[in-house]
């Protein structure tokens, strides 16, 4: 018995070895009279006897056939394969089909071709120096996939879906040396006029990565912009300015009040305080972005005037404009609703919605609980609008964006991978709304330096990236947000 299970153990081994249909070795499968099965291609014949085994000049007790598959043993002694195995991997999306081979050790991945981004019209052949057994049965989702072997190597087949952008490349990783084919077949591109001189575009950038962007491009004289939206009040972008002709979102705010956090200028009135961050401003379609240069004084109650910093402009005495902590310790901090100082407590101190606060040395306090204090702020130079957001992406065509440049509390923002919203702008006047599929600020600043953006400024990103044109939405989004503040454009003369 022992020894009977024993060859019962052999038989199922000798069977569930790997095998390859003979058609994807060229070889056509045929049976004689005698119950023989021959595989057959120019200049080769291979023939199998059942109870006796392979006939010369293979070993009779090289495995048997599979039906219509030879076992890689056999393949081999046959000579049908001299070229090295290779492990393979895939993994496809509705996008690509990503092929990752693991080569022998010792490969020098310099003697590899590497590709970048070569176009092909939907059909794809590659010949690659490698056995690639068990390619032939793999189904990814959303392609067609297929291979043939030959002595010299494997000639893979992709049938990409129709009406796609084509494109494919090669790469090669060292340590262990494998070497990575990605094929792309990504949603065609598209184009649509909006009103004269502005154009939608939806269209792919190149970062290495395929990267979607959802672009409204306005061309130089042919637009008009202003910031929406109003302090401490959440809207959809389509209800904060229903007669634009595009909206995109603002800059960032207190999820829990709405308070905006950072500048905003409206008319050449300064609606909220700066934070910080780079700011976009503009008149007419002068657009520039950088960190504003803003001054802000009190008035006490007696009219003496005092400059101050302004949130993390720290200074001697500082104004606290966002809700939060105010002041550090050692300080202490009034705390002011309009015009009066309601309370005075130690610093830091968590400021609420609807006050401000003024930090100062407990030595050298500018008010008492009780009085009054005015807070006054001005741009040098003066400008008629300004948003701030951030970090800088683009100043004067060169990428700039540092993801530690710019002061944030939560890093969030730019640490992770998420839908991209931004405001660029070109030499010559032309303005873009932008937003993108879930990607890096990184990411997004060499997209929009590859499309020609001489200036760009990241605006709020993740839920709250959104593109409106005529009233809809033309980004996808899990779920329309209410934000604070946005952009909105209008053609020229409206």
């Amino acid at each position: 018995m022992p020894r009977l299970l024993g060859l019962l153990l052999f038989f199922v081994l000798a069977y569930a070895q790997p095998a390859i249909p003979a058609v994807k070795l060229g070889l056509s499968l045929s049976q004689d009279s005698a119950g023989a099965v021959i595989f057959r291609k120019p200049g080769l014949e291979l023939t199998y006897v059942t109870g006796v085994g392979w006939a010369p000049p293979l070993d009779p007790s090289l495995p048997p056939p599979q039906g219509d598959k030879l076992p890689l043993e056999v393949i081999r002694a046959a000579g049908l394969i001299a070229a090295p195995e290779a492990g393979i991997r895939f993994s496809s999306d509705d996008n690509r089909l990503r092929l990752v081979l693991d080569l022998p050790p010792g490969t020098d991945p310099s003697t590899l071709p590497a590709l970048d981004l070569a176009p092909y019209p939907g059909r794809l052949q590659l010949k690659l120096p490698y056995f690639l057994p068990g390619l032939e049965g793999q189904t990814p989702a959303n392609v067609g996939l297929d291979a043939q072997y030959g002595q010299q190597g494997t000639v893979i087949s992709v049938q990409a879906p129709p009406s796609r952008i084509y494109r494919y490349r090669s790469l090669t990783l060292d340590n262990p040396v494998r070497y990575v084919l990605d094929v792309y077949y990504l949603q065609p591109e598209k184009t649509e006029v909006v009103a004269p001189g502005i154009t939608y575009h939806e269209l792919w950038a190149w970062t290495p990565e395929p990267l979607r962007m959802y672009v409204l491009e306005a061309n130089p004289g042919s637009w008009r912009m202003e910031p929406v939206g109003q302090p401490g009040v959440r809207q959809t972008l389509d209800k904060m300015a229903p007669n634009a002709l595009a909206t995109l979102n603002g800059g960032y705010f207190d999820s829990r009040t709405g308070t905006p956090i950072g500048l905003w200028i409206k008319d050449g009135v300064a609606i909220n305080f700066p934070y910080g961050r780079s700011a976009v401003l503009w008149q007419g379609e002068n657009v520039f972005a950088g960190i504003p240069r803003f001054n802000t004084t009190v008035v006490s109650a007696d009219g003496r005037s005092f400059r101050v910093g302004i949130n993390l402009v720290h200074g001697k005495y500082t104004a606290y404009t966002i809700p939060g902590p105010a002041g550090v310790a050692g300080e202490n901090v009034n705390v002011v609703q309009g015009d009066k100082v309601v309370a005075t407590y130690p610093a830091p101190y968590i400021l609420q919605a609807g006050y401000w606060a003024l930090s100062f040395p407990p030595a050298e306090p500018l008010a008492q609980t009780g009085d009054s204090l005015k807070l006054y702020g001005s741009l040098e130079p003066p400008t008629n609008y300004a948003l701030e957001a951030g970090p800088l992406l683009i100043q004067g065509g060169v990428n700039v964006y540092r993801p530690d440049a710019e002061p944030f509390r939560d890093k969030s923002p730019i640490l992770r991978v998420a839908a991209q919203s931004a405001l660029a702008w070109t030499q010559q006047g032309g303005l873009w709304f932008v937003v993108t599929e879930p990607t890096l600020p990184g990411v997004l600043a060499q997209a929009l330096l590859g499309q020609g953006a001489w200036g760009a400024i990241r605006m709020d990103g993740g839920g709250s990236a959104q593109l409106w044109i005529h009233g809809q939405l033309r980004n996808p989004v899990d779920g329309v947000r209410p934000v604070v503040s946005g952009l909105a454009l209008y053609p020229k003369g409206r």
